[in-house]
């Protein structure tokens, strides 16, 4: 008998999919003792979007929430996602941050710290998994999963050898598109089932509507844990549900173990918050269907609502199928980069401005050009030679492992938020998303205002009428406002932005 375990993501990726990452702390804290006694491999309760969510939406120190769920949980490992040198944040970061970030998440109770690169360059997890192990947590490296002409077995079998040799804990292969398909899944994990010897987990998304078939698959081949969502935080941009898989499981050779009874009544819990996040907008119900152009273009589901809001912010929702049919022609010009945060993002946005401005690389963000010159690293197949020509001109691209280049800055930048200090992680928060946390600071010293009211959804912007310019100006503004230039993606046509759209307005459901 094979016991599969499950990691719950209800508290971190379940809502970041569906609604933005908008739960709050007080929102969890009810039945994060409940979920303690279900039995579940982990609770995913921290990391990707949610650090940045709580100090820029919610007005929640991300380190205080870490601690109140550590509190209510004391017998589940508490689990978390990482974007390697990217830590929380959307650059690299020097080694020292990464380092002390480490340090203070296991300090403040994280157990088990998934570790990923968006372009599987092992050189970007090293020193988090480093820092993960010398702390005493659990260092889960992780294979972001895409299709292309190179990402063959061969190469995630290769992938998955190097990070176990680095020292890995255990490893979860990341299927951020819901783009693994069953019988893909059934091969990918025998091979790597076979070449590795470390506990394997798998995460995807219910997003092209194969997500079930795809773990069952992987249960057959060998996979150890899977990702779940209790039932009313399932399906769609999220998880498959967590009962399905308790019941299907139960009396085979698989089975998990947990009481469904008991998930039920977490299931009563969070169908009432479900039903407030429709009524409020944040859980739009077209994302709870299957989608199969996640399958078709291979972008993410997170990444589709983001363009339709860019285009429908710039008055070009006409353009949705070219920008569509652009995003994989960008894609092979990246090195077929896969498509998860920062580079789904840089690749998105890129595709949008070469729809609108009608001349592909006619105009080129910071962060286009950082990818294709190798600021975040070895893309999986080298770019070619007429668009390192277009985009770089002469300038030769980075060989080294991108953080070899970055001088230590955690001194630094103590020095700059001394201020602000109240507690040291407060370092760390202004390292990763220094303005936000400024205002985040300032509003902690001077007192947090009354709770917003639930936004509504963003307005498409008023065309300016008689002005092609107007309009390819706006196009562009929304295709950068996916993410904020403050906090490390500074696109250099920022400035151009109409007056009065907000750089977040567009922030949307980010796949991380």
């Amino acid at each position: 008998m094979r016991k599969i375990k499950i990691t719950e993501t209800a508290l971190r990726d379940a809502h970041q999919s569906l609604i933005a990452t908008r739960m709050r702390l007080d929102e969890m804290t009810p039945i994060i003792e409940q979920l303690d006694n279900i039995g579940y491999h982990s609770l995913e309760a921290w990391g990707g979007a949610t650090f940045d969510a709580c100090i820029r939406f919610l007005n929640e120190d991300p380190w205080e929430r870490l601690r109140v769920i550590k509190s209510l949980a004391k017998k589940t490992p508490l689990q978390m996602l990482l974007r390697g040198q990217n830590l929380l944040g959307y650059k690299h970061y020097a080694d020292d941050v990464v380092e002390y970030f480490v340090q203070k998440a296991v300090a403040n109770g994280m157990d088990i710290i998934r570790i990923f690169d968006a372009l599987n360059d092992p050189r970007n997890v090293e020193t988090a998994i480093k820092a993960c192990k010398k702390e005493g947590g659990h260092a889960q490296a992780t294979v972001c999963y895409t299709t292309s002409p190179v990402h063959t077995l061969e190469l995630f079998v290769k992938d998955a050898q190097r990070l176990e040799s680095m020292g890995a804990d255990s490893l979860c292969i990341k299927d951020m598109a819901g783009l693994l398909i069953p019988y893909a899944a059934y091969d990918l994990i025998k091979a790597i089932r076979e070449n590795v010897k470390i506990p394997l987990a798998l995460h995807t998304h219910y997003t092209s509507g194969v997500g079930s078939m795809t773990y069952l698959k992987a249960i057959e081949a060998g996979i150890d844990i899977i990702d779940c969502a209790i039932s009313p935080m399932s399906m769609g941009t999220s998880q498959p549900p967590t009962e399905a898989f308790v019941a299907t499981l139960k009396d085979t050779q698989y089975d998990t173990g947990l009481d469904l009874n008991k998930l039920s009544d977490i299931a009563e819990y969070f169908r009432p918050l479900r039903e407030k996040y429709i009524a409020s907008g944040l859980l739009d119900t077209k994302i709870l269907g299957v989608d199969v152009n996640a399958l078709k273009y291979q972008v993410p589901g997170g990444m589709l609502s983001n363009l339709i809001s860019q285009l429908k912010q710039a008055n070009a929702s006409d353009k949705y199928d070219e920008v569509l049919n652009e995003v994989p022609r960008v894609r092979k010009d990246f090195g077929y980069s896969p498509l998860v945060t920062p580079t789904s993002q840089i690749i998105g946005t890129q595709a949008v401005m070469n729809v609108i401005t009608g001349e592909r690389y006619k105009m080129v963000p910071k962060e286009s050009k950082a990818v294709i010159k190798g600021e975040y690293g070895q893309t999986p197949a080298p770019i070619p030679a007429d668009i390192l020509k277009k985009i770089l001109g002469d300038e030769a691209q980075i060989t080294c492992r991108p953080a070899d280049l970055i001088a230590p800055e955690l001194e630094s930048t103590r020095e700059k938020m001394k201020e602000y200090l109240q507690q040291e992680e407060d370092v760390l928060t202004y390292a990763l998303l220094p303005q936000v946390a400024e205002a985040f600071f300032k509003m902690r010293r001077d007192g947090f205002p009354a709770p917003a009211p639930t936004p509504a959804a963003a307005e498409p912007a008023k065309k300016a009428e008689g002005s092609t310019n107007g309009a390819v100006t706006a196009a562009i503004s929304a295709a950068v406002a996916v993410i904020s230039e403050e906090d490390g993606m500074q696109y250099e046509i920022k400035s151009i932005r109409p007056a009065g759209i907000s750089p977040w307005v567009l922030s949307g459901r980010l796949k991380m």
